[in-house]
């Protein structure tokens, strides 16, 4: 087992990985910009490094800072978390090269499963069903006459990256007109997919050892979105029979093993409402930010188990031993304003109480005192609740909701009442474009106003019916 953990993030997934560390008695490295010198993951790891100003592409996003900082502090091993470099296939390989163990999938997996097109392509050979797609698109011609192929509504895709960001969906050709005013196909890769707007995002916990062992951990229900943007996550998924639990769930192994896929990772689908099909969307090769709501119906700590793997332990447990108990529900809070089009609220925050009790999970990286930077992702807080079934996860979520009090900052807590007070999310009557259609007041987009570049005219797409 390691001495020594880097942990290659901030806010609550450095806080959690710490905590994983302390209970397995591994001593953990805390690395911080200089607006993070007071952040909470600071406080509690054994060692502290500064690794440069605010700006995150001069530090979190920095690989030589962190592999410096891993080097100076006798690191044994680097947990990239999520977002940042956790999908940085080069920075994973040259932290391996380095000496430090890589606690995640390997770097050439993390290339194959990176780009979405390499991804499909790897996946076709195992029968894995998949939406019609395109190649990766080089010219707007290119990409008008690849719709019609693909058939409209279409959702175009850039093929690096995640977490929603950077799509479109083109109804018609007129839309797609407009969408390619925006993108250079010449800067960055795009391809299609086949739009399902009546569709569920089922994704299902893989966890995979050095030697061959797949398993899964059930499914996630993903479905609750604004504008492609995760908001509430839950597990087990209303919306599949136990056939279709058992079909998804052996999906995702064998997209894991065709692969060879090591550590952990999720694999994602779409389940088409219209014929109760799955299809294969991507793999993220990271630890999610929902991982917690699996980790509430299986009792499996997720963090710990990334790090016996890495180093190099066989998995404990087979898929006979996964067991399910009960209903999780996740809220992720974030500091914007959902009633002024979630315009981000970094500032001090004033005062902080947060939810506890029985079956109450809170992880966060902040507390009273300390400031949300308009640097970083926006997300302050998860509230993580376990209940006996989904209707007792459901009023145990809306009181942990009530007694979140946070002031100094704007949050989306409003936002979660509202949908936890909805009958159709309560009776599970829910698909992708739930938000817009029962919630349309957080759909609306500013006011519209005259165009005046290029830049003008991306920002009123990005924050239009186009953005998926």
């Amino acid at each position: 087992m390691f001495k020594r953990i880097l942990i290659a993030n901030r806010g609550e997934i450095a806080v959690r990985i710490i905590r994983a560390c302390q209970e397995l008695g591994i001593e953990t490295v805390a690395v911080y910009s200089d607006a993070d010198e007071q952040a909470m993951h600071v406080q509690l790891a054994d060692l502290t490094y500064n690794i440069g100003p605010a700006d995150a592409s001069q530090s979190y996003l920095n690989p030589e800072a962190i592999l410096q900082a891993a080097r100076e502090t006798e690191a044994d091993a680097i947990h990239p978390g999520y977002g940042f470099l956790s999908e940085d296939a080069d920075f994973a390989e040259e932290a391996t090269k380095a000496g430090f163990t890589w606690i995640g999938p390997l770097a050439e997996t993390i290339r194959k499963v990176g780009d979405k097109d390499v991804a499909r392509a790897a996946m076709k050979p195992s029968g894995i069903p998949m939406s019609k797609g395109s190649d990766p698109l080089t010219s707007d011609e290119m990409a008008i006459a690849a719709a019609k192929e693909v058939e409209y509504p279409v959702i175009l895709k850039p093929v690096a990256g995640g977490g929603g960001k950077g799509m479109f969906v083109a109804y018609n050709e007129q839309d797609l007109k407009n969408i390619l005013q925006v993108v250079d196909l010449h800067k960055i890769k795009f391809y299609f997919e086949h739009y399902i707007a009546h569709s569920r995002h089922i994704e299902v916990q893989i966890l995979s050892d050095n030697y061959g062992t797949v398993i899964h951990l059930g499914e996630r229900e993903c479905s609750l979105q604004r504008r492609n943007q995760k908001l509430l996550e839950e597990s087990p998924s209303i919306g599949l029979t136990p056939d279709m639990r058992e079909k998804i769930g052996a999906l995702a192994v064998k997209a894991a093993k065709s692969i060879h896929y090591t550590n952990i990772g999720t694999v994602e689908f779409l389940l088409d409402l219209s014929n109760n099909e799955f299809y294969f969307m991507e793999i993220n090769p990271r630890i999610q930010v929902e991982h917690g709501i699996t980790e509430a119906v299986t009792g499996i700590d997720l963090v710990r188990a990334q790090i016996h793997i890495a180093a190099g332990e066989p998995l404990s447990i087979s898929q006979k031993d996964v067991t399910f108990t009960g209903h999780a529900i996740e809220c992720r809070i974030n500091a914007e304003d959902p009633d002024n089009n979630f315009l981000p609220s970094p500032g001090k925050i004033d005062f902080l109480h947060e939810p506890s009790g029985p079956r109450v999970r809170f992880d966060s990286g902040v507390s009273a005192g300390l400031s949300i930077e308009p640097y970083y992702d926006s997300l302050i807080a998860k509230i993580i609740v376990h209940g006996r079934t989904r209707g007792d996860a459901i009023k145990i979520m809306q009181r942990a909701l009530n007694e979140f009090k946070i002031e100094g900052i704007k949050t989306t807590i409003s936002l979660h009442k509202r949908i936890l007070e909805d009958d159709y999310f309560c009776t599970g009557n829910i698909d992708t474009q739930f938000i817009k259609n029962r919630l349309p007041a957080y759909e609306q987009t500013p006011p519209k106003r005259k165009l005046k570049n290029k830049m003008d005219l991306a920002a009123s797409i990005n924050s239009s019916m186009y953005y998926a």
